[in-house]
């Protein structure tokens, strides 16, 4: 493996990540308006949950469902295609891998805008889709049964596929980059997801 090819699937996905398919959407349907930060009542308090993030979520909050898809969607897409070029360019080698993390992060904190970027779920599953598309499927369904079903929280519901990727990882592959990987996306996730944790513990007391 190349120092040079892990660097460059690095920057790829990181370049991708960072394009805002929520401010591109956001123009060109709403000229000269940005997106605002969006305030959601809390039901049975008169606490506000604020959502920081610029992403889909955010967007369907004051674009409507079908554009919050879209950009869902477009999100997805931006992370998928570095990973399915290094695939495809070295099937034999990991550097996918470098790319998804990349991808993410990207999203996360793009280089085109501050570093204010979303929270990174489109981008997580968009590389993994890549990656393991049925891994992707597994964890996402499973955690969000454990998390409705067993649990019954949304945040827990909304976080148990990442969780549940590291075991996958572990159990399927055996290998630890792969492992890695995932521990990775994991605190990538968790660091972006900080302002809201720090709200959902604060309205859970």
């Amino acid at each position: 493996m190349s120092a040079v090819m892990w660097a460059a699937a690095a920057a790829a996905g990181y370049l991708a990540g960072s394009v805002s398919f929520t401010r591109i959407v956001t123009r060109l349907l709403r000229p000269g308006e940005p997106l605002k930060p969006a305030e959601v009542p809390v039901e049975g308090t008169d606490m506000i949950y604020k959502v920081t993030a610029t992403g889909a979520t955010a967007a369907s909050m004051q674009l409507g469902g079908r554009a919050g898809c879209a950009i869902g969607l477009l999100d997805m897409l931006k992370a998928a295609i570095p990973v399915l070029i290094f695939r495809l360019l070295y099937p034999d080698e990991l550097y996918l891998l470098a790319a998804a993390v990349a991808a993410m992060a990207g999203h996360n904190w793009p280089v085109f805008h501050r570093f204010r970027g979303g929270r990174g779920i489109s981008a997580y599953y968009g590389g993994l889709l890549v990656i393991d598309w049925v891994g992707a499927l597994v964890t996402a369904a499973v955690g969000m049964l454990a998390g409705f079903l067993i649990v019954k929280d949304f945040f827990v519901a909304y976080m148990a596929g990442l969780w549940l990727l590291v075991p996958w990882m572990a159990l399927l592959t055996g290998r630890w980059e792969y492992v890695l990987y995932a521990v990775v996306v994991n605190v990538l996730y968790m660091v972006a997801m900080l302002p809201d944790i720090r709200q959902y513990t604060t309205i859970k007391k």
